[in-house]
Formats: structure tokens, C-alpha cells, sequence
């Protein structure tokens, strides 16, 4: 199990190089600092000097990766690759464009984030595994097929709509709640009853569908049919021998969340004014700040990773086979 877990972390590194590379390439190559300047200053009558003095304040005047002008590790760490990129790999984000503290920003909305995403999850996890069970336990019949339509309405439906439409009801027209903003203690609660209902709510047709897929597919294997010969009740067949067997495919579906607990959900913090990661990548992203970008590229990507090892961890957990590979 140890050499397993060694050959995931190593190859989760791997991974998590090729991902910084290919951002730094996209950045530095594709859209050159100079392309950044213009678009941070402007478009329209951008002097030579005005990109070059934009570039020296926030250190892409550098070379890419060698600097010839100094002596010593100084050729190294004195240019744009180990700045921007190496440096990632100690957490260290160090400004944004805008000359804000990354890790600062980070460090403060991942909160926020956080009081958002995991209520949600942990509240919706058991609410589309019951749903899918129920559809499973109660196959062919109306309970199960106007679930499953139920599901693929949902699933036409876009998130802004149920956005938009808990916002109307719960906040304008029945005053429950407050449409936008958000606060810190006790009083957040009124502010996250919403975007978590709302949470919950645009992920079941999806959820459910997928989950109910995965439980008719094990309920169909040689196992489940032997546990009926024996006389098992089916209740006692679907939430004890086709539940625990369903878990791996469960928990390669839950790891894309994690990531998401701490990021937070892009849509559903910008429309509630949620100072979270997610609505900070959106600011980000319109006010063309390529440092915040960037370095939420880079925390995405070291979250999914550690998602996938958890998962490889609890993979061992529910099936024997793994410890012994």
C-alpha cells in the first residue's frame, strides 16, 4: 500500500509540473508581458515607455529563464519562469497586477468559499444518494420514471435560472432573505441559507441520475443476484451490499468537488456578491489580473490533486484489491 500511495503522490507531482508549465507557456508565450502591459494600460495610445515602466514595477521586465546579466544562481531566480512559476511551488504568489497581496486575498476568501461549498456538499451528497437509491429500490415503476424525468428537467435547466428565480421569490417577493452581500458569524447564516439551497437544488438532477446509473449497474452483476437466492431482503441487498460496492465509482465523482470546496462556485458567488475565491477568479478574470489567474490555476490544480491521492487512500478503504496491488 506504501509503494502504491508513493507511485500516486509522484505521479500527482508529474501531473502538477506539466499543469505549471503549460500555464506559464500560455501566459509568457501565447500573451507576452508586453501583451499584458497593453491590456492592463490600455489599448489606445500605449507608449513604449508606459509598457516598459508597467513591466519593471511588476517584474516582467526579466528574461524568461536564463539571465545573462547577473552571476551565479542569480542567472536562475532572477527571471520571469522562477518568479512566477517556480515560486508557485512554495505557495509563494506573491502580487497581483493590481499590486495586491495574493496569498493575503487567498488566505481571506477561502472562508467564504468554504461556508458556501461545503454545507452544500455535505447537505447534497446524502440527498442524491437517497434520491438515486429510492429510483434504484423502486425500478420501473412511476416513482421511478417520473424521478429520472424529473432529473433530466433539472439538468436542462441552467444554474442562473435557479439563481435568478430564488433570488425573486425567496428575497424580493417573500422577503426571507437577503438577495446579495454577505456578512461574518452568526449573521452570514442569513445571507448563506440561499446560495446553499440553490447549491443543492441545481446539483440533483445530475447527481441523482448518475448515482442511479451506478447503483442499476451493480444491481445487475452475479453478487447481487446471489444475495436474492439466498433470501436477502432487497432493502438489505441495496443499502448494504450494492451501496458499499458503489463506492468507488462514488468517490472518483466526489474528488471533482473537492476542489470546488475551496474555490468556490464561480456564478454563485458573483450573483450573490459572496467574497469568495470564486467570485475573486471572476474579478480576475474580467479586470485581466494574469497573477491572480494564474495562481488560481495553480491552487486548482494542486486541490484536485490532493483529492485524487484522498481518493487512491479511500479507495483502499472499501476495496481490498487495492491494498494488495
Amino acid at each position: 500500500m506504501g509503494a502504491y500511495l508513493f507511485r500516486r503522490i509522484l505521479y500527482g507531482i508529474l501531473v502538477l509540473v506539466g499543469v505549471n508549465m503549460i500555464t506559464f507557456g500560455l501566459f509568457f508565450f501565447v500573451n507576452s508581458p508586453d501583451d499584458m502591459a497593453r491590456a492592463q494600460l490600455g489599448l489606445k495610445r500605449v507608449t513604449p515607455a508606459a509598457v516598459e515602466k508597467w513591466k519593471v514595477e511588476r517584474g516582467y521586465d526579466k528574461p524568461l529563464f536564463v539571465n545573462n546579466a547577473v552571476q551565479g544562481f542569480a542567472k536562475v531566480n532572477e527571471t520571469i519562469f522562477y518568479e512566477k512559476s517556480i515560486k508557485l511551488f512554495a505557495f509563494e504568489f506573491g502580487e497581483s497586477d493590481q499590486g495586491r497581496n495574493i496569498g493575503f486575498d487567498i488566505a481571506n476568501r477561502m472562508w467564504p468559499s468554504l461556508a458556501v461549498q461545503l454545507p452544500a456538499f455535505m447537505i447534497g451528497l446524502p440527498i442524491y444518494l437517497s434520491f438515486a437509491l429510492l429510483m434504484a429500490f423502486l425500478r420501473s415503476t412511476y416513482v421511478d420514471i417520473w424521478g429520472v424525468l424529473l432529473c433530466v428537467l433539472m439538468m436542462s435547466i441552467s444554474v442562473m435560472f435557479y439563481i435568478i428565480a430564488g433570488q425573486y421569490f425567496f428575497g424580493k417577493l417573500w422577503n426571507l432573505v437577503p438577495i446579495s452581500g454577505y456578512d461574518t458569524g452568526f449573521d452570514a447564516i442569513k445571507f448563506l441559507a440561499l446560495p446553499i439551497l440553490i447549491s443543492v437544488i441545481s446539483g440533483l438532477g445530475s447527481n441523482a441520475r448518475w448515482y442511479r446509473t451506478i447503483f442499476l449497474e451493480e444491481m445487475s452483476k452475479d453478487y447481487v443476484r446471489t444475495a436474492r437466492a439466498k433470501g436477502l431482503p432487497e432493502h438489505k441487498v441495496l443499502f448494504v451490499h450494492v451501496l458499499k460496492n458503489a463506492l468507488i465509482p462514488i468517490l472518483t465523482g466526489v474528488v471533482a468537488l473537492i476542489p470546488m470546496l475551496f474555490m468556490g462556485a464561480l456564478i454563485t458567488e458573483s450573483f450573490f456578491g459572496i467574497p469568495g475565491l470564486g467570485s475573486y477568479t471572476i474579478d480576475a478574470i474580467t479586470q485581466q489580473d494574469f497573477a491572480i489567474v494564474r495562481a488560481m490555476v495553480f491552487l486548482g490544480s494542486v486541490l484536485y490533486i490532493i483529492g485524487l491521492i484522498l481518493t487512491d487512500i479511500s479507495y483502499t478503504l472499501v476495496d481490498p484489491r487495492v491494498r494488495l496491488s
